[in-house]
């Protein structure tokens, strides 16, 4: 195996790892972190409609930030979190669900070895993964020259994955620039 060839493996591995309690259908979606050979292999499978029970529910002050639509698989319980850690810090929230995430995140600009289970899309910009709310609101404020954020894989005590013990595992929100490199956005749990 080659150097490259085993950094991938290691790197899929470690996403794979990363969502050990989720169903074989998130880990295909956290395996685009992997590369584009990971979702390549998992096979492809049709969008399917947006769920009409979370298009129904906006948050309580729907209107005041523009409309965060969210991309995830049917059966994502750690994404079904992280969008009510959205809507109680008041972002309107639409969900669209897939059973293959690799368009959208190809669509969006979320690049190699920066993905997670989940794609989210606000004026303009992408979220990928597991992004607190107050991240995504000095994004809004800011307006940075930028493609988004991404939190790669799933870090242990972000929004979403939060832990029964209230541990938090130090991870980075990166910007992603509008050529695709990244730089440190914030900091959480050091």
């Amino acid at each position: 195996m080659n150097y490259m060839n085993h950094i991938s493996v290691l790197i899929l591995a470690g996403a794979l790892a990363a969502v050990a309690g989720c169903s074989a259908d998130d880990r295909t979606a956290v395996a685009f972190a992997g590369g584009a050979s990971a979702v390549q292999l998992a096979g492809t499978v049709p969008v399917t409609a947006s769920t009409p029970a979370d298009d129904a529910a906006p948050s309580p002050v729907a209107g005041a930030a523009p409309l965060l639509v969210v991309h995830k698989h049917p059966s994502c319980g750690c994404c079904g979190a992280w969008i009510e850690h959205m809507r109680a810090a008041g972002f309107a929230v639409q969900v669209h669900d897939h059973q293959d995430m690799g368009p959208v995140k190809q669509r969006v600009g979320v690049p190699y070895a920066k993905g997670s289970c989940h794609t989210a899309e606000i004026d303009g910009y992408f979220l990928e993964g597991h992004v607190p709310a107050a991240d995504v609101e000095r994004l809004l404020a800011e307006r940075p020259q930028a493609r988004g954020l991404t939190v790669p894989g799933m870090p242990a005590g972000s929004p979403g994955m939060e832990m029964p013990d209230g541990t938090v595992h130090p991870y980075a929100v990166e910007l992603v620039h509008l050529d695709g490199s990244t730089s440190e956005y914030a900091r959480h749990g050091d």
